[in-house]
């Protein structure tokens, strides 16, 4: 029977009531009695003890689990698929292009145009080696409207001793070059003063000049050692009008660690002397000589900072002129830094350097061989070098770097055409047909831009250009030095076996100055126009040993001057071939 709550709470309540109704008595007179204490009552605390307990649990409906056991009832399925076996996938493997160490190169073209290169090594042992070099670079000449013989001849051989080790890796070569130049560059108007001589006077003209070079030079390379390198060059330079030069430079490269900073040191050490046998005058008594000896140092430091880059240094030089005794002190910065604005697409550079650069009548021929034997040698100080620039990638495969820059010189030496007079007793490069070399303090803005790309692995182009500003003391020109110079540059690779490319190069106008003083006229510059040449060159790979070359350079066949009085050869065509080997 179920109680609902209801009830039960009435049920409560009369019993409550219940009770108080037998709880109270009616008031009755309460007697007295006597109570006798026996003792103080003296409360007392058993020990505690814990009621061990054990709950009783009601088990009742509660069945054990029965163990359920599975079975998986098998019925084969007819199937006609028969998986078949997995095989890892190959990749493609192009052929590696074997290396050879020596090569053998010819080539013949017209105006009896040879080129011929040989280069051969080989390993004495483990970690030497023995290697050598012949080039030979020759034409019989015939430029179009020139009276003057106009063949040259460079021929040079070179052998050479390296050997690599762990700790040490150094290398020794001994070089011989002989070359052979005409002054076939005679003016316009050669012979007018003595036009009824003119043809006894061209005839007379030996313009043959010949140049000869012995080089011994040698690097060191340490792996652990405060040097880290040494570079050494004694060159021997001569000519066959008497003249002779010996230069003498070394460089010792080597670190220190200063405070936890490793501060990297070059010092130099740059020796030249010589004569010549003539003043271009021809009224000296004694040979003209010279003699300067450059040492210096150069100590610099690096610092990395996040994107930045800071090189820290400076340079000093002293210039000892043993021939006029004088002697000078030279201080110069080296200061470099750059940050990458975003990444490597953009990284700003900018810097100021300086140096004292040694001339020498062999580093002049070869920029110019049409010098004469008369010339005056000495030092250039670029005084400082300021620029700034970008460069970076403005995608994966394209490159670009642009530059502006101020230059400071002083005795920057120029190419200038020398004076003549037509008189038959003249040394054979004293008829307007040589250069000499004048000294002026130069300040240059320039401003220098480059893009390469690399459209693919067989396509590559690039393409620069150099924007020149002068500015000379007492109004003088800037002889012969352009002010505007671009190049471009595009090679391809049509198959494996066919390649070409293609270069295009600008030169802009020059400024020159030449007078014969027999005409008693004042002398004005002359302006060198400016020129374009175009070159190009094919090739097919007919094994990995041999490939045949087709070269092609002055396309557009200009007759243009480089210098004043000297036409180029016009339409040139090379073809030969190159061989690889190993012994």
């Amino acid at each position: 029977m179920k109680i609902n709550f209801q009830n039960k709470t009435i049920i409560l309540i009369l019993l409550f009531v219940f009770q108080l109704s037998f709880s109270q008595k009616k008031e009755e007179t309460i007697g007295t009695e006597t109570v006798n204490v026996v003792k103080p009552y003296s409360p007392t605390i058993s020990d505690a003890f814990k009621v061990k307990e054990s709950p009783s649990l009601d088990d009742t409906g509660n069945q054990p689990k029965e163990t359920i056991k599975y079975s998986i009832l098998s019925v084969p399925v007819a199937s006609t698929f028969t998986p078949s076996k997995g095989n890892a996938a190959s990749v493609d493997k192009s052929k590696k292009e074997r290396l050879f160490t020596n090569y053998a190169t010819v080539g013949l073209g017209n105006y009896s145009t040879l080129n011929a290169e040989l280069f051969v090594t080989q390993d004495l042992g483990n970690n030497d080696y023995v290697a050598g070099m012949f080039r030979h670079h020759s034409s019989q000449g015939g430029i179009k409207d020139v009276e003057l013989n106009d063949e040259f001849y460079d021929t040079a051989l070179n052998v050479g001793y390296g050997v690599n080790n762990r700790d040490i890796t150094w290398n020794v070569d001994l070089g011989y070059q002989n070359q052979i130049y005409n002054w076939y560059g005679l003016p316009a108007d050669f012979g007018a003063t003595i036009p009824d001589q003119r043809f006894d006077l061209v005839n007379g003209i030996n313009p043959n000049h010949s140049y000869n070079t012995i080089t011994l030079g040698g690097n060191v390379e340490f792996t652990e050692s405060v040097f880290n390198k040494i570079a050494a060059k004694f060159t021997h330079f001569s000519d066959n009008s008497s003249s002779s030069e010996n230069h003498f430079y070394v460089k010792p490269t080597f670190k220190v660690d200063v405070m936890d900073q490793a501060i990297n040191t070059n010092v130099i050490v740059d020796h030249v002397s010589g004569s010549f046998k003539n003043n271009y005058a021809h009224d000296n008594t004694e040979p003209v000589k010279y003699s300067f000896t450059n040492v210096g140092i150069e100590p610099s430091f690096v610092i990395h900072e996040n994107d930045w880059t800071l090189e820290l240094g400076a340079g000093l030089f002293y210039s000892g002129d043993s021939e006029n005794s004088g002697n000078r002190l030279y201080f110069y910065p080296k200061v470099n830094a750059s940050y990458k604005l975003v990444g490597d697409l953009m990284i700003f550079y900018t810097g100021v350097n300086g140096s004292l650069n040694q001339n020498s009548y062999a580093d002049f021929v070869t920029e110019n061989p049409f010098l004469s034997p008369t010339l005056t040698i000495k030092p250039t100080s670029n005084q400082y070098t300021v620029f700034a620039g970008l460069k970076g990638k403005l995608a994966n495969n394209v490159n670009y770097n642009l530059t502006g820059s101020y230059l400071n010189d002083k005795n920057k030496a120029l190419f200038k055409s020398n004076d003549y007079t037509e008189d038959l007793g003249n040394e054979n490069y004293a008829y307007g047909n040589s250069f000499g070399v004048v000294y002026e303090d130069v300040r240059t803005f320039r401003f220098y831009g480059e893009l390469k790309a690399d459209f693919s692995e067989n396509v590559t182009f690039g393409i620069n250009g150099t924007f020149n500003s002068y500015k000379t003391d007492e109004g003088q020109e800037a002889w012969n030095l352009p002010t505007m110079k671009l190049s471009t540059t595009l090679d391809v690779n049509f198959t494996k076996q066919w390649y070409a490319g293609l270069n295009i190069f600008y030169v802009g106008e020059r400024k020159d100055m030449q007078s014969n003083l027999d005409l008693a006229t004042v002398a004005t510059p002359v302006t060198l126009k400016s020129y374009f040449d175009a070159n190009a060159h094919l090739g097919y790979k007919y094994s990995e040993r041999l490939t045949f070359f087709l070269r092609l350079n002055n396309i557009g066949n200009q007759a243009y001057e480089k210098w004043l009085n000297y036409p180029v050869q016009g339409f040139q065509v090379l073809g030969g071939a190159n061989y690889k080997f190993d012994f």
